[in-house]
């Protein structure tokens, strides 16, 4: 595994969108900090890991209103706040979750809620602007130009500088485009899931839109730090996964075998081989790709940004490319509200 140290350099930039933020080339997802992946056990640890991602040139941070029901947003306002001309604040609406069943979902994206909904996140991160606001998921009984046309609003009205979408089909990115420029769409992309190389990506190359792949890491399974989900604590949402359960997960772990083998003669670890697959994906198809791998330790997080330094042969691309094809179990219980649910 390739090691980190504090004279590691900073990670290079990309552009989201024409004319959107210039970030680090990797960003930080931060849900799992205070939401969804089983106890934070350790806060000061969490917060080290803001820190130091933005020395390394790790600018782009994400949340959602929806994480913890505000309390991710409450978690990482002071950093955010202490730093605020050096990082670029991204966080979501349209989404909530039932804490008693993580199955049942409640999805608004109409005007009057994203009103609601940007004025309770801007009160809980504390700042004036969000940097880049993005549609967290697509309610189809509201039209996609009414929703973006909502948005649109939060940038006249300085509220908001960029938008964003996340699972939207290529269809409905570019409806959304013809409203107002989107700086990025935000999908699950991974050396497990590629779906979204149908349709999303040749109409975000196409518009000149950024992706950037959520869960590039699998959620952790890429990792290899679980074989299933029920290694994980009680409370982990990945134990609601079908890919991650029963013989799905079994089968699933033994497709690790070229990326465990990639790891072992590179001297980097199997996470590392999975950016790397991933952030090679803009060279592949013509766009920029800034991937939001998520973690709560230094460790991880310098782990991470090393795997930018790595650039794949055409080998190893071609003995990684087989896997998503055999993955078995969908992302998600139901995939309804995903873009490929309604490609």
């Amino acid at each position: 595994m390739s090691n980190s140290n504090d004279k590691q350099g900073k990670i290079t930039t990309a552009t989201l969108g024409t004319g959107g933020p210039e970030v680090g080339v990797q960003g930080l997802g931060c849900m799992g900090m205070s939401f969804a992946y089983g106890p934070t056990t350790d806060e000061g640890e969490a917060r080290a890991t803001l820190e130091r991602a933005l020395e390394l040139g790790v600018t782009l941070y994400d949340t959602a209103d929806v994480y913890g029901a505000g309390e991710n947003e409450k978690f990482i306002a002071p950093f955010i706040r202490a730093n605020r001309d050096q990082v670029v604040l991204a966080t979501k609406f349209a989404l909530s979750i039932d804490p008693e069943n993580p199955q049942v979902r409640t999805i608004r994206n109409d005007r009057p809620y994203i009103r609601r909904a940007v004025e309770a996140s801007l009160q809980r991160l504390g700042v004036d602007e969000i940097d880049l606001y993005y549609m967290h998921r697509r309610d189809v009984n509201v039209p996609i130009e009414e929703t973006v046309g909502a948005m649109a609003e939060l940038v006249a009205e300085g509220k908001v500088k960029h938008l964003g979408l996340s699972e939207v089909t290529g269809g409905e990115l570019r409806a959304a485009q013809a409203v107002h420029p989107i700086a990025a769409v935000q999908s699950e992309w991974s050396l497990f899931s590629r779906d979204i190389e149908a349709h999303v990506v040749p109409a975000a190359r196409e518009l000149g839109v950024a992706l950037v792949p959520y869960s590039p890491l699998g959620r952790g399974f890429l990792t290899g730090s679980f074989v299933q989900a029920e290694e994980l604590s009680g409370d982990d949402f990945r134990r609601t996964m079908p890919r991650f359960t029963g013989d799905n997960a079994a089968a699933n772990a033994a497709l690790l075998e070229p990326v465990r083998r990639i790891a072992q003669e590179r001297g980097a670890s199997l996470g590392q081989v999975a950016l790397a697959w991933l952030q090679q994906q803009a060279q592949v198809h013509g766009l920029t790709v800034v991937p939001i791998p998520g973690t709560r330790r230094r460790s991880r997080l310098e782990e991470n940004a090393d795997a930018t330094r790595i650039t794949l042969t055409a080998d190893e691309l071609a003995a990684l490319e087989p896997i998503a094809g055999k993955v078995a179990g969908g992302r998600y219980a139901d995939m309804s509200f995903t873009s490929a649910g309604r490609e």
